[in-house]
């Protein structure tokens, strides 16, 4: 798998936890969901992911 597609897999993961656990524990943890969704408006925006950076230091092929 390449970056771009851990990187969705990731975020998309990271989200739905977070529904989850906000649904079943605390409304708080929606405030990971936010996170997500302005790291990932940032990326766009810059074409600058932290997670990116990680993933290819880990050996992921772009």
């Amino acid at each position: 798998m390449t970056v771009n597609r851990w990187l969705r897999l990731i975020a998309g993961v990271f989200i739905l936890l977070s529904v989850l656990l906000a649904a079943s524990h605390s409304l708080y943890w929606l405030w990971l969901t936010a996170f997500v969704g302005l790291n990932l408006a940032q990326s766009a925006i810059t074409d600058w992911c932290p997670m990116m950076t990680l993933l290819r230091r880990l050996g992921v092929p772009d």
